[in-house]
């Protein structure tokens, strides 16, 4: 399978990719390059002594305690936060794209740090067939050979012919003169160091890119090269770099005793604007300006303390906030049900409101094809197929109105999206079809296809006459699941008061996340056995999942009920070009013509329909400035050393 659909998930559920596993630092490791040497003594000569220069403190308010710091043991979004001030990322990811951090540049293909090379590979050789799968290579597989992107030139392998695939090979070179806060060099080594620790089975993170990893190896002080597995195809490769870890401390621990030593898990030795130099357990944690941060001639950090509070709830948050005991709200406390008010605090100068949507959308997916289909027969215990043709979807979709679930429930900060893509991504295709909210058009769709109003009253559900593969008589009526969530519940009203105005009735059901969110069979999202559910799914880095809808990743007894595609659909075309879309790399013709592909025809199939992209929602108080939210970055901190208040513009 190939990478990219291995990286979906839904609201409830985080993954942390190698590139965004920042490192941490000890707050009892004094930086001795910069230490300085005790003034020989010398006669006073005044007697009036000179006052200490006042230090300048922030207080950053997050909605939980950091789990760990340690980056290979799922820290949570609050510890994010905190290693954004302890580490620069290698890569920032920001607005749909990579920006260099402490890496010289990103690569790419253009510039030739970034290309496929040709290798011979042989019998008994790791590869990726096809299909995406890593596979030992024996006689009769098909593969890509080398120069080969389309199904027309696979081929099907013969041990008495040599075989040349392509190798994707990546180089990486931090800046120079980068130093760990204690004054150590930091090198290539502590990134293969980094690689070593995530490849240890005693380190409880995905190994799929190790996997795929052929060699990771330093080619000087500064550099590394990653070369994948022949006929692994990485849209992301730019991303495949193992953010640095200091050997020279770490190596004195087992990869297992560094998920609970203090020396990784609370006080991690970094290079960034700032120390950790205490934790108070369900209070805070204080850090102090790193003196030898690699930005330091430009004035940075701009703070010389820097505090994280704990304060889950988002109604003390802000009046913290307004007391003046915060100066930002970090995005990770539910702030969410706060927009209206922070949108007038904002309005009357006593709180600068943050707002974006983000690459999470809420989704209204459809049972398509339920579990209890899957024998290919539909007997008379089996839901009826309500949901077979595309233009009852397309009609559904007509009905809903999105657009008030925008503008009441997300006070505008939203878009209504048009396929699984968000609307401001780089690969959105705006020319897709679209569904604005249309009774009439929605009631004669459902007309056409049968569904009639026979007592002519659009608030009694209309009944099925002449509907394919439907019993006659049958009622417009479908359950409809999702959880008790605030937001959904408010969403769901507006949806569900729509669909009424079209004659299609709803039995709505608030389901506890465990409940919602169960492994099949059972569970009724894996399980396949519901007719609407409405739920977020959403991805982790800047590219956009079309495996979410196919084929391969529908949950079914065959797979262990493990996929995304909950709604059943199937579409061969649909397929391809998703197969496509993954195989092709940025810069390529295929990345972007079988991206739009895809949206058409989810647009015109409609296996769920996007309801609205969800939020991220930020505070400060109102002269704070150097802070802006961005939708794909992984921490809203990640320019954290340039955030000032008070005289500066914000």
């Amino acid at each position: 399978m190939p990478r990219s659909s291995k990286h979906f998930f839904f609201w409830i559920v985080l993954i942390v990719l190698p590139l965004s596993a920042c490192q941490p630092e000890r707050d009892d490791v004094t930086p001795t390059a910069t230490a300085s040497q005790p003034s020989p003594i010398k006669p006073a000569t005044v007697s009036t002594p000179t006052p200490a220069p006042e230090q300048r403190a922030l207080t950053i308010c997050l909605g939980q305690e950091p789990n760990t710091l340690y980056p290979y043991d799922a820290p949570n979004d609050a510890a994010l936060s905190v290693l954004s001030a302890i580490y620069d990322s290698p890569l920032d990811n920001l607005s749909y794209t990579y920006q260099p951090g402490i890496l010289q540049k990103t690569p790419s293909l253009e510039d030739g740090d970034a290309r496929l090379e040709a290798v011979v590979v042989s019998a008994g050789d790791k590869i990726v067939d096809v299909d995406g799968n890593l596979v030992t290579l024996e006689e009769g597989m098909r593969v890509y050979p080398s120069g080969c992107t389309r199904e027309a030139c696979i081929i099907t392998y013969n041990k008495s012919s040599q075989l040349e695939m392509d190798q994707m090979v990546v180089t990486f070179s931090l800046i120079a003169d980068l130093r760990w806060a204690d004054g150590t060099p930091l090198t290539a080594d502590d990134s293969i160091y980094a690689y070593d620790l995530a490849a240890s089975a005693s380190t409880p993170i995905s190994k799929y890119l190790i996997e795929r990893t052929d060699v990771y190896e330093a080619e000087d002080s500064l550099s590394v090269t990653w070369r994948g597995v022949p006929g692994y195809r990485d849209n992301t490769y730019m991303a495949n770099f193992w953010t640095p870890m200091p050997y020279h401390l770490w190596s004195a621990y087992t990869p297992g005793e560094l998920l609970e030593a203090d020396a990784s898990a609370r006080f991690p030795l970094g290079w960034g604007a700032y120390i950790v130099s205490e934790w108070t357990p369900g209070e805070e944690i204080r850090l102090v300006k790193n003196p030898i941060y690699h930005r330091a001639d430009e004035g940075l950090p701009k703070m010389d303390v820097l505090i994280f509070r704990f304060l889950p709830d988002p109604d003390v948050a802000l009046s913290a906030l307004l007391d003046g005991e915060c100066d930002l709200l970090d995005p990770n406390i539910p702030l969410d049900g706060q927009v209206a008010l922070l949108k007038e605090l904002d309005i009357a100068g006593q709180a600068q409101a943050y707002v974006v949507p983000v690459m999470s959308l809420e989704q209204l997916a459809f049972g398509i094809r339920p579990a209890s289909h899957d024998d290919g027969a539909i007997s008379g215990h089996d839901r009826a197929d309500i949901f077979g043709d595309k233009k009852m979807r397309q009609a559904v979709a007509m009905c809903l109105d999105r657009g008030q679930v925008v503008n009441t429930v997300l006070h505008g900060f939203a878009f209504v999206p048009n396929t699984y893509i968000p609307n401001e991504h780089p690969l959105y295709d705006s020319s897709v079809p679209a569904y604005p909210f249309d009774v009439n058009e929605g009631a004669q769709l459902l007309d056409d296809l049968g569904w009639k109003d026979f007592d002519n009253d659009a608030s009694t559900p209309r009944e099925a006459h002449n509907v394919k593969n439907v019993p006659a008589g049958t009622p417009l009526v479908f359950n409809y699941l999702t959880t008790p969530a605030i937001q959904r519940r408010q969403a769901s009203d507006i949806l569900i008061q729509s669909l009424s105005y079209c004659g299609i009735g709803v039995e709505v059901q608030y389901l506890e996340v465990d409940e919602f969110y169960a492994p099949g069979p059972d569970g009724p999202l894996f399980g396949r056995n519901f007719d609407l559910a409405q739920f977020a799914m959403g991805s982790d880095g800047t590219l956009p999942l079309c495996a979410w809808y196919t084929t391969q990743e529908i949950p079914s007894a065959e797979n262990n009920w493990l996929g995304a595609n909950l709604s059943g659909y199937s579409n061969i075309a649909y397929d391809k070009a998703c197969e496509a879309a993954m195989r092709a790399l940025p810069g390529e013709e295929d990345y972007y013509s079988s991206y739009q592909t895809t949206q058409t025809i989810f647009a015109e199939d409609l296996p769920s329909i996007p309801l609205y992209a969800h939020l991220r929602v930020a505070a400060a108080r109102p002269d704070f400035c150097g802070f802006s939210l961005d939708p794909t970055s992984s921490s809203a901190l990640w320019n954290i050393e340039e955030f000032d208040y008070g005289d500066c513009a914000p």
